[in-house]
């Protein structure tokens, strides 16, 4: 967490409303979030930048700089880019890590209470490098009901881990693996390569409408997220899977089941009607 639909949330938002902006000033109050750039060297590559674009990258928020430099934020657990106009809630600052003044007055912020997400800055040769090895983004086009099948069905690993990996499908966490497996009505546990080609069918409409939903929403918030206002998600209540073992499958009535057996992550699933 954020997973795709928090970054996209995010990464859109701040391309709305940032782009054409320049930034006038850098501010680092914990070092420890910055790589790739030292804190001297971030001021002196970012003053006078405009930004150009913002955008997602599996779970990444990009901003592009007229530079040819691009922050990249890597958001975590607990981080967040959240935009200040003068009016923002003073308890969503507290754990403000770097500050980005613009030249309109107002100030972009990297938040993160546990500090264990990254901002970045590269060139984008060195951007290409990192990301060179992310998969497939499941909201392209691109992204067919046969690649996902090719994808999956030569691991030998249960599939919601296989949807986990990062470096064959980009930007899908544990909350959207375990929805998108129980709309598809599939086990977490089954291995890739036994997943049949009518379910992935099922599974590839599932994951691309749980993303896209979730988007709608503007993420899920439990605890920790919000989006560049300050604002919290609204998918949780639509969450049929993910923080509800022990409860009733509304599908079914059965009780969910939470383990950590399948890849060391809460799984939650209905064993009646995921087969």
């Amino acid at each position: 967490m954020p997973e795709l639909p928090e970054t996209e949330t995010i990464a859109r938002d701040l391309d709305r409303t940032l782009s054409g902006r320049t930034i006038v000033a850098a501010t680092v109050t914990r070092p420890d979030v910055l790589r790739e750039v030292s804190v001297a060297d971030l001021a002196k590559r970012v003053c006078g930048a405009t930004i150009e674009r913002s955008w997602r990258r599996a779970k990444l928020i990009v901003l592009d700089l007229s530079t040819s430099d691009r922050i990249v934020v890597q958001p975590r657990f607990t981080g967040a880019l959240i935009v200040d106009d003068g009016t923002l809630d003073s308890g969503l600052l507290a754990y403000s890590t770097i500050r980005l003044d613009l030249d309109d007055g107002r100030s972009v912020h990297y938040r993160d209470i546990r500090r264990l997400g990254t901002f970045s800055l590269m060139d984008a040769e060195r951007f290409a490098v990192c990301t060179a090895r992310i998969g497939k983004e499941p909201l392209d086009r691109s992204f067919t009901v046969q690649h996902l099948s090719v994808l999956v069905r030569e691991s030998i690993q249960p599939v919601k881990k296989v949807l986990m990996d990062q470096r064959r499908i980009a930007g899908i966490g544990n909350i959207y693996a375990n929805e998108a497996l129980w709309r598809a009505g599939i086990d977490p546990s089954r291995r890739g390569k036994t997943i049949r080609a009518a379910e992935f069918e099922r599974l590839h409409h599932a994951i691309v409408s749980v993303l896209e939903e979730s988007i709608a929403l503007r993420g899920t918030t439990f605890r920790d997220y919000v989006d560049s206002r300050g604002q919290r998600g609204g998918f949780a209540a639509q969450l049929q899977a993910y923080g509800r073992d022990g409860k009733p499958c509304n599908r079914c009535g059965a009780k969910l089941i939470g383990t950590h057996a399948v890849d060391g992550r809460a799984t939650v699933f209905c064993a009646r009607c995921q087969s």
